[in-house]
């Protein structure tokens, strides 16, 4: 059986368009399929990012805590540092203190280092004069011992009163040489006393100006 020709071109058309549809969508479906290939590669990108990202994030937590643990390792040097320089500005105050402290000590031992060189001086002049005045006085008993001897010597020409007299005169001198050595004694007692005095305070000042300078 012959088809209409008219059929056979509407049937053709038909099957023409069917191709084209057919073609179409198979076009369209390896679009979509690239699509889809695209899309799954950004998503495996976008994927990859976010692992990049967090683990920036987790370098950047990092660095916050290292840098916190840095900040606060400042903050405390920052108080040691405050507190050391309030110790040390304390201690200058100490040390300026101290200082002051030791050229008062320096002038008054000073001063009383002058006084006692001229006490010494005064002590060894009066000690010199005594001397010379012991020495006087021996001649002057010597001599007297001399005339008495003479006197006994010639009793003639001597007198009971005159012979008194010597020996009162005899006496007195004996007195004044007696009193001088206690003098001497005693001048040199205390010269001694003082001289262990002053050695006793050189002694200490040593000591302190060590302990001193071993705090320093």
């Amino acid at each position: 059986m012959t088809l209409p020709s008219a059929f056979r071109e509407r049937l053709e058309q038909m099957e023409q368009t069917r191709n084209q549809r057919l073609s179409l969508l198979q076009a369209e479906k390896e679009l979509q399929k690239g699509k889809s290939q695209l899309l799954a590669t950004k998503i495996s990108n976008i994927k990859s990012m976010e692992q990049r990202c967090l683990k920036l994030d987790c370098k950047i937590a990092y660095q916050h805590f290292v840098i916190s643990s840095l900040k606060s390792q400042i903050d405390s040097h920052d108080s040691a540092y405050l507190r050391k320089l309030q110790k040390f500005r304390t201690l200058k105050k100490e040390v300026e203190g101290l200082e002051e402290l030791e050229k008062k000590k320096e002038m008054y031992y000073s001063s009383q280092s002058c006084e006692m060189e001229e006490f010494r001086a005064q002590v060894d002049s009066f000690v010199d004069k005594c001397q010379v005045q012991v020495k006087k006085l021996r001649s002057q008993v010597n001599e007297l011992k001399s005339s008495f001897s003479e006197l006994q010597g010639n009793l003639n020409c001597s007198n009971n009163s005159q012979i008194a007299a010597a020996e009162m005169k005899k006496s007195e001198l004996l007195v004044m040489k007696e009193n001088l050595d206690n003098k001497l004694a005693s001048n040199f007692e205390v010269k001694q006393q003082l001289k262990k005095q002053l050695i006793s305070i050189l002694k200490d000042e040593v000591k302190k100006r060590k302990r001193h300078l071993i705090k320093a």
